[in-house]
C-alpha cells in the first residue's frame, strides 16, 4: 500500500476515538520502581505512612509515571497501518496532569486521532490525544497530545 492510500485510509479516523484500553492498576511497587529510576523519592510517592497524613490520604504516582503508560496503551490499539515499516515516538505537544493517581488506582486510556501530516522521506506525522482516566473519578489523570512518526 502506498503512503497516499494509507493516509486516505487513516484520514477517516481524524477527530474520532480510535481506542479505549482496558483498566490497569498502578501499584506502589511500580511507583517505587519509577522513583528509583528517576531518583524522585518525594515522600508523596514513596512514604505511605507520611502520605496517609498528606493531602491525598495515600501515596500518588508521579505524573511522569502516568504519562509513561502511553506506549503500553498504544501497543493495545488493534488498528494497523498497511504498508508501514515502523513507527517511533516523536514527542509531545502538550501534557497536563489533572488529577493525581493514588496508589492502587486503575487507569485506562481513551485515544483520539487528532492529526496527520505527510512529511518528506515517506513519513507521516501522527497526532493523538490521550486521555488517561482513573476508575471512579470524574476528572482524568492526564491529557497528552502525543506525536508519532510512521515510516513507509
Amino acid at each position: 500500500m502506498s503512503i497516499e492510500s494509507a493516509l486516505k485510509d487513516m484520514e477517516k479516523w481524524i477527530g474520532k476515538e480510535v481506542f479505549v484500553s482496558d483498566w490497569t492498576e498502578v501499584t506502589q511497587e511500580q511507583i517505587n520502581q519509577f522513583a528509583d529510576s528517576t531518583k524522585d523519592h518525594q515522600w508523596i510517592h514513596v512514604d505511605p505512612e507520611k502520605a496517609a497524613k498528606g493531602p491525598f490520604g495515600k501515596t500518588i504516582a508521579h505524573g511522569f509515571l502516568t504519562l509513561s503508560h502511553l506506549p503500553f496503551f498504544s501497543y493495545q490499539v488493534p488498528l494497523k497501518v498497511e504498508g508501514a515499516k515502523m513507527a517511533i515516538n516523536y514527542g509531545l505537544d502538550k501534557v497536563r496532569f489533572i488529577t493525581p493517581v493514588a496508589s492502587g488506582s486503575k487507569i485506562r486510556d481513551r485515544i483520539v486521532l487528532t492529526g496527520l501530516e505527510q512529511k518528506p522521506g515517506n513519513r507521516v506525522l501522527v497526532k493523538q490525544t490521550h486521555t488517561i482516566e482513573i476508575e471512579g473519578q470524574d476528572k482524568p489523570a492526564c491529557i497528552a497530545e502525543a506525536l508519532g512518526m510512521i515510516f513507509f
